[in-house]
């Protein structure tokens, strides 16, 4: 009977198990659709403010924008977006292993220092590599802005020349069941240089100054990219550990089905062997 308890108890394990799975499931889902609204929300002006951006870089005048200056690239900042918390399958671990080959392979001859978004990644890269901060409280209450100060510290970065170059590290979502690792040059911007774009130059009359405009627009626009794609990475943290916690519910239930199998075939051979020992001592005492 001792074998018969035991399986018991690993059945009740399992089921509570199931249930804590499923609830974790079903709060992810919640929130992945929290966080997708917030980036269908935000999708259009980023796309509007990039669009224009990119128009005004095409009128034929010299950009003094410190944000378009490219240089040799000889030091490197990789940003990195993970989350607070694990569960979310290879949610994580994709990120840093992309970080890592970043820097054994593109950046492995410059000189290159990591900031983290999210305390998974730091706790890992930070071993090894050269993190020099991270920002883990920005996933506590997310908002534009608790983003702002993280996003004009990169620029105040690449303005001084502390980098010649910034990268985004992250997961986008696609959609529920599929993130997508992304690495996004964050900073300098890229100019537009599509030549049919190219020749409406004449259309535009900047006032105030072409670069008054590109100046008060940009760093906006560089915020609002670094919002979109944490909250395109949370969106994907989601729906990973809703997918993960998915499959571990189902794992779950077909374990818990074959103990409750297991259960019944030892209760019916125990129940057998009993009727046997009955029968047996029946017989003897009849004998």
């Amino acid at each position: 009977m001792s074998g018969l308890k035991e399986i018991r108890n690993r059945i009740s394990s399992v089921s509570s198990t199931m249930q804590i799975t499923n609830a974790m499931k079903m709060v992810s889902a919640a929130k992945l659709k929290k966080a997708q609204d917030s980036i269908s929300a935000t999708l259009p002006y980023s796309n509007k403010l990039s669009g224009l951006i990119q128009n005004i870089s095409t009128s034929g005048e010299s950009l003094d924008s410190p944000f378009f200056i490219k240089r040799e690239i000889k030091k490197v900042l990789i940003v990195a977006i993970t989350s607070n918390k694990g569960l979310c399958g290879g949610f994580n671990s994709n990120v840093i292993k992309e970080v890592i080959k970043l820097l054994q392979t593109e950046y492995s001859s410059k000189k290159a220092e990591i900031i983290c978004i999210g305390k998974k990644g730091g706790d890992i890269l930070s071993k090894k590599n050269n993190v020099i901060e991270s920002f883990n409280s920005v996933f506590d209450e997310f908002s534009y802005d608790n983003v702002k100060p993280i996003a004009e510290l990169f620029m105040e970065k690449f303005s001084d020349e502390s980098y010649d170059e910034i990268v985004l590290v992250y997961n986008h979502s696609k959609n529920a069941a599929t993130q997508t690792l992304t690495v996004e040059p964050y900073l300098p911007i890229e100019e537009n240089k599509d030549e049919e774009k190219a020749t409406n130059k004449g259309d535009y009359i900047f006032e105030p100054s072409q670069s008054e405009i590109l100046n008060e627009l940009i760093p906006k626009a560089l915020i609002v990219q670094l919002f979109k794609a944490i909250s395109d990475s949370i969106a994907g943290e989601h729906g990973a550990r809703m997918t993960a916690m998915h499959k571990a519910t189902d794992n779950a239930s077909e374990l818990r089905d074959q103990l409750k199998l297991t259960y019944n075939k030892a209760r019916q051979t125990a129940i057998t062997n009993e009727i046997l020992e009955i029968v047996g001592g029946a017989e003897a005492l009849n004998s």
